[in-house]
């Protein structure tokens, strides 16, 4: 069975509200002569005269009185589908949207992106997801809304980026380590025992590069999967921690943070979504709100 040329309901709606050729013709800039070739097609369609001849006018049939409320209503629903969103109302807004993000970003600008969002939109619920991998799977099933990370070779070519801030390493020690007083060097450095994060195995940082440049290599006594977990054990013990400074700047709050003695460049942490939700108003709002709370300072692209 082929299917039915939707193009007709539009004409068989002006037709019905006019009950005119001529006229359906002059709203539709159609000749008059177009117009009645339209008409018969839709009466092969129907199976119905539609619109039949009084006098010097046309009439609708039973069946064109019967069609005439649901093909306006299909024809108003229709253009509002196909015409660019209007206004977007925040006060009703009731939406929840999926946050994946990196370890500490809950923990550093969670409490701040909660308050923003509620002030404009307080229907809106934010559902933060850890996360673990790279892979842009979530984004691209629609399993996740937003995230957050460093860009790398994992992230598909059609994920839309846009730059956060700007982060480094840090090492964090406890109060009264030794790392409190003195020159931290190279050598130093390598030599304490370290505590090293990694999702998995053999998993190497890049101060661990930039210590392998200089002939040097960490003492890592213990690796842990995140960054709340090693910092929880350079609180309490020797151990140092190598952190992003203001992804995990809450986590470490009350420790000695140190400046790595490295050359290690510092990178971007950006947001991330699928193209599919470019045009969706609310979404392009909860973007503008990560963008506000995260402060760009330094808008260098990833």
């Amino acid at each position: 069975m082929s299917r039915p040329d939707l193009n007709m309901l539009f004409t068989l709606d002006v037709l019905l509200a006019e009950g005119n050729v001529a006229r359906a013709a002059r709203r539709l800039h159609l000749s008059p002569s177009a117009m009645s070739r339209a008409l018969a097609r839709l009466r092969e369609a129907t199976g119905d005269p539609l619109l039949v001849r009084a006098g010097r006018g046309l009439v609708a049939s039973p069946r064109a009185l019967e069609l005439r409320d649901s093909i306006g209503r299909l024809v108003r629903e229709a253009e509002a589908a196909l015409r660019p969103a209007g206004e977007l109302n925040l006060a009703a807004l009731d939406r929840t949207f999926r946050i994946r993000c990196s370890e500490g970003f809950v923990e550093n600008f969670g409490v701040q992106l909660l308050a923003r969002t509620s002030a404009d939109a307080p229907g809106v619920r934010l559902h933060f997801l850890h996360k673990l991998e790279k892979d842009s799977g979530p984004l691209r099933d629609g399993t996740v809304d937003l995230e957050t990370g460093v860009l790398d070779k994992d992230i598909s070519p059609e994920v839309r980026t846009q730059a956060l801030f700007r982060d480094r390493y840090v090492g964090v020690v406890r109060p009264g380590h030794p790392f409190t007083q003195g020159e931290i060097t190279p050598e130093r450095f390598a030599a304490a025992s370290h505590v090293h994060v990694s999702r998995r195995d053999q998993d190497k940082r890049p101060l661990d590069e930039a210590l392998a440049a200089l002939g040097l290599e960490r003492k890592v006594a213990t690796t842990v999967g995140g960054f709340t977990a090693a910092l929880a054990l350079a609180r309490a013990t020797d151990l140092v921690a190598c952190v992003h400074e203001r992804h995990t700047g809450n986590l470490y709050a009350g420790m000695h943070s140190f400046a790595i003695p490295l050359d290690i460049p510092p990178f971007t942490v950006s947001l991330l979504w699928h193209p599919r939700l470019d045009g969706d108003m609310a979404h392009r709002w909860l973007r503008g709100c990560v963008r506000e709370v995260c402060r760009v300072t330094d808008p260098t692209p990833a």
